[in-house]
């Protein structure tokens, strides 16, 4: 590869009633630049990473980051859609830039206001990700769509009601430490396993709403380079891989429970950096609902399929374990802001690799594996990232 990161920045996630899409965009854009050192007239090129589906009415967001600075005038500026994989998506279009040579330095936004919208349009707007022609009415939004995966799961390898509380549970102890964390609280596990007024189940299915991510506000920001320039940089993390791939929409033309388009996206980028999963320190991973994260344990090859229980059971993805997952609180606690949950991965591991994650810091971190889907694993990206020197 021959992109690096050389600069981010990160809001906090959560409820931001005095901000709008443009002024999240603004603070995480500045924020970027100014971590890098690097000033306006130096951006070749910007993407933003903005899925809205309603979420917002300003539609057309591209052209909001120049607001950050009017440096960037002239600039091109150009929105990116992926679903939840947004963000993501926005960054592969940066690393493509720079891999052909018609930019030095790009940034990369990615954004979300969600918060303003109802409870009933939100599940409306979230299920335009999925295939409308058969999925739309089922119950509940993608609630519904994963609390049947999680049915048909635990018909097929047996009720994984505490795997799935201890998910939750790991991802909200960990959450409890970072302060960007949307809820920065420890539940413990009796309260993720116990169904009450505080944790009901939802959309009728096995999932609780401590198996749900969370509906949030916020941005996030990275600055990629080339190489070149960013051995010049005060720090810089590389892109050892960076795999996409997309598989069927409809869930009927696919297995569910095998998460085939994480299976391959995991297996091409260890292929491209000549690593094996045991070769990363930590993974952060695409964990939208709590069986989300028990599936993709098992498309990334952690333990064999029906078993992935058997890591959050045994400790091997706490922060203490053989791969810790999710040091970062995760989507269940850290939030989900649609566009920035990608960059925000990112940012992330960047912060871990470069020692600068505070209260979330994994030891000695030196190898970070990112995994970020769209819809149920329609859209899948892989990013392994390692600091350049």
């Amino acid at each position: 590869m021959t992109a690096c990161i050389v600069g981010w920045s990160h809001t906090p996630f959560g409820k931001h009633e005095n901000e709008d899409v443009e002024s999240l965009i603004v603070q995480a854009a500045r924020g970027a630049l100014e971590d890098s050192g690097l000033e306006a007239k130096d951006i070749d090129e910007i993407f933003v990473g903005h899925c809205n589906a309603g979420f917002s009415r300003q539609e057309f967001t591209a052209s909001l980051a120049l607001q950050a600075d009017d440096a960037f005038r002239f600039v091109p500026a150009t929105r990116v859609e992926n679903a939840c994989a947004t963000g993501s998506a926005a960054i592969h279009q940066g690393i493509n830039s720079i891999e052909a040579k018609r930019a030095r330095f790009v940034l990369v936004v990615g954004v979300e206001k969600m918060t303003d919208t109802r409870g009933p349009a939100i599940g409306e707007n979230l299920l335009r990700a999925s295939y409308v022609k058969e999925e739309a009415d089922i119950e509940g939004g993608f609630a519904g769509v994963f609390g049947t995966i999680a049915e048909n799961y635990f018909q097929r390898h047996g009720d994984q009601s505490d795997a799935l509380a201890k998910i939750a549970a790991k991802n909200h102890k960990n959450g409890a430490r970072n302060p960007l964390a949307q809820i920065q609280k420890d539940l413990g596990y009796d309260f993720c396993r116990n169904v009450s007024d505080k944790n009901p189940l939802v959309a009728g299915g096995p999932l609780k709403r401590t198996d749900c991510s969370l509906v949030s506000d916020g941005a996030a920001a990275v600055i990629l380079s080339d190489v070149e320039s960013a051995l010049a940089m005060e720090k810089a993390v590389i892109f050892r891989a960076a795999v996409h791939v997309n598989d069927f929409l409809p869930m009927s033309r696919r297995d569910i429970l095998l998460f085939d388009g994480c299976e391959k996206a995991w297996g091409k980028a260890l292929s491209a950096s000549g690593l094996t999963l045991d070769d990363l320190d930590f993974v952060e991973t695409h964990d939208c609902f709590t069986i989300a994260e028990l599936l993709e344990y098992e498309a990334m090859g952690l333990t064999k399929r029906g078993e992935g229980a058997r890591a959050i059971h045994e400790g091997w993805t706490e922060m203490d374990g053989k791969l810790p997952i999710n040091p970062s609180g995760g989507l269940k606690s850290k939030g989900h802001p649609i566009g920035a949950t990608g960059v925000s991965m990112h940012v992330l591991s960047a912060k871990q690799l470069t020692g600068t994650a505070g209260g979330i810091q994994v030891k000695d971190a030196k190898m970070a594996g990112i995994f970020n889907m769209g819809g149920t694993a329609v859209a899948n990206f892989c990013s392994i990232l390692e600091p350049l020197r």
